[in-house]
Parts: structure tokens; sequence; C-alpha cells
């Protein structure tokens, strides 16, 4: 699970893009922290999908 950090800085570079731009620095920091929380997202919705259990 990425940090609370992690997410308010996703978060803030969001925004910031929104209303001003980013730099290119930023640019790659926002990717990276992107594809870092699609993959934990990933791995999550998976393990929730292998835990569900279909009875009738």
């Amino acid at each position: 699970m990425l940090s609370k950090e992690k997410i308010a800085r996703i978060n803030f570079l969001a925004n910031k893009s929104k209303k001003e731009g980013l730099t290119d620095e930023e640019k790659e920091e926002q990717q990276k922290l992107r594809k870092e929380y699609l993959k934990n997202f990933r791995e999550s919705f998976r393990k929730q999908l292998d835990n569900i259990e279909i009875v009738d």
C-alpha cells in the first residue's frame, strides 16, 4: 500500500498540473508515482478477486 505522503504528493502534482503546469522533473515524478500506485492497486484488486468464493 502506498504511504499517505506519496498519495498526497500525487494529488498535489495533479492539482498543480491543472492550475499552472509541471516542470519536466515533476512530470517524471508524477509518472513514477502513478505507476507505483497502479501497481499496488492491481495487486490489491487481484488479491480480492482471488479470495472471492462463489457459492450456489
